[in-house]
């Protein structure tokens, strides 16, 4: 099995990690370790929507050719969504909720839509597969993960 389509179990088991991480006292898990950089909590809720976002992307790219992937405005969200005052056990179950309806997409693939484009516009715009899209979700599973646990002080 090819690297891209082990991305589900994979996210699958980061989201239990998350989730475990999400059960610390909530006025840890607000803190920012500096002005400039977002609170454990913060990160979990951009988690929990960067996947559902990136599960619309591979839907569009299933349903259209090579659709524009707009930004999903991740540093507005902090405010407009009020991340650091989200309760923490639901951040933690809704990041699993948006685990599962990102990885059963993924899932359900045929082996020729891996290989479907869209118009990635991160880290530059380019076009991109949907085997690209899978592998840099589990990179930011991973990235954020860590960064979740600094802002812990655990890592």
């Amino acid at each position: 099995m090819a690297a891209a389509e082990r991305v589900a179990a994979l996210a699958q088991e980061y989201a239990v990690d998350y989730a475990d991480l999400l059960h610390t006292d909530p006025r840890v898990l607000r803190r920012r370790p500096a002005p400039q950089t977002w609170s454990a909590l913060e990160y979990a809720c951009h988690v929990r929507d960067m996947l559902l976002v990136q599960r619309e992307r591979v839907l569009a790219a299933r349903r259209m050719d090579r659709p524009v992937a707009e930004p999903m405005g991740r540093d507005e969200r902090v405010d407009h969504d009020g991340y650091a005052a989200q309760q923490p056990t639901a951040v933690a179950r809704q990041l699993q909720d948006a685990t599962l309806l990102f990885t059963q997409v993924l899932e359900r693939l045929p082996a020729e839509d891996w290989d479907r484009t869209l118009i990635y516009s991160y880290p530059q715009r380019a076009e991109r597969s949907l085997r690209w899209v899978a592998q840099h979700t589990l990179h930011e599973l991973r990235h954020h993960l860590l960064d979740i646990r600094r802002a812990l002080g655990e890592a």
